[in-house]
């Protein structure tokens, strides 16, 4: 049993880190640690210089792994970071 937890363990640090793996996305991620209770998505835009669609691509991936939420507030579209994700992140690349 062990070793399926490693594999998944393996597998889930990997995927967070594939997410991480371009420069925009990690200050993204960076950004919206710092901001805990999220921001709009407008404030991540201005914060890069990106376009705004490919903020939105970014965020997109983001989102897939995990690392990010939306934040529910009507009309007005953001996200905070999911805390849960960082701890496990955390652990997992500390058990390298």
């Amino acid at each position: 049993m062990a070793t399926t937890n490693a594999f998944e363990d393996g597998f889930r640090l990997a995927m967070l880190c594939k997410a991480l793996g371009n420069p925009a996305r990690l200050v993204m991620v960076r950004y919206l640690i710092a901001r805990a209770a999220g921001c709009p998505c407008g404030e991540i835009v201005r914060h890069l210089p990106l376009a705004q669609s490919t903020v939105s691509r970014h965020l997109k991936v983001l989102q897939a792994a995990g690392w990010i939420r939306p934040t529910p507030r009507p009309g007005v579209p953001g996200y905070r970071i999911d805390p849960d994700v960082v701890a496990d992140f955390r652990r997992l690349a500390g058990a390298l």
